[in-house]
């Protein structure tokens, strides 16, 4: 069976990533959580991962990295990952890119932090163009293939790059048009987003790095989260 290691879910946008994917399309796997240890997070990883970081597939003697690379190595094992129509498995594949490589500012101004509440600081010229884009991007695909995904009747690999925007939107109370805020809530409802933001909620672990970005992105409006464990 595949094991997936991941961190944190409270923080750990990139791990939920194939997290979701898997638990949508009905693939078999073992949970590994290795939670950010206190400061740099590269040696620790080290352990299970090439590059240091989170997520890694494990497949018997084979390790995949990289949250894409995962995504393409189960679609050749897999149906259903990618939409099976041509022209919307293109499209699918173009807008994970851009989320995977793009939506910078996006990232670095809301970091993912499922329990908590924030009032952004303010909103840069470059945030409201990521967030523009998102609900272009996002109508484009619902338009174009029917919804209620992004690319047509089923959750696949595209969803589950823009899952952890979901998070960040509900986060931050980020304001898009009515379609786009439609599927953020199919998203938030689905029974694998349930669990991820359950479990994250419950996690008693905190990592300073995580938090100040959380503290410095804005005003704490609510921690809906576990209370830390003690020192």
């Amino acid at each position: 069976m595949y094991e997936l290691f991941i961190a944190n879910k409270n923080y750990s946008s990139w791990s939920l990533r194939p997290w979701v994917l898997m638990r949508e399309r009905g693939i078999p796997f073992e949970e590994r959580i290795m939670p950010f240890p206190d400061g740099p997070s590269y040696e620790t990883f080290r352990r299970f991962s090439p590059t240091g970081r989170v997520p890694c597939l494990k497949d018997g003697e084979t390790v995949v990295w990289d949250s894409l690379g995962i995504t393409e190595y189960l679609a050749e094992r897999h149906e259903g990952v990618w939409p099976a129509d041509a022209t919307a498995r293109a499209w699918a594949r173009c807008a994970t890119a851009e989320m995977h490589s793009g939506f910078s500012t996006l990232r670095n101004a809301c970091p993912m932090s499922c329990g908590l509440r924030i009032r952004l600081n303010g909103m840069s010229d470059a945030l409201k163009a990521d967030i523009a884009r998102l609900g272009e991007l996002w109508n484009e695909g619902l338009t174009r293939f029917g919804g209620p995904f992004l690319a047509g009747g089923r959750f696949t690999a595209v969803d589950a790059f823009f899952a952890p925007v979901a998070f960040r939107i509900q986060t931050y109370d980020l304001k898009l048009d009515d379609a786009s805020m439609a599927y953020v809530a199919r998203l938030l409802a689905l029974p694998s987003m349930r669990d991820w933001y359950e479990a994250g909620l419950a996690e008693t672990w905190r990592e300073p790095g995580h938090e100040e970005e959380a503290g410095a992105a804005g005003t704490w409006l609510q921690d809906l989260r576990a209370k830390p464990a003690a020192a």
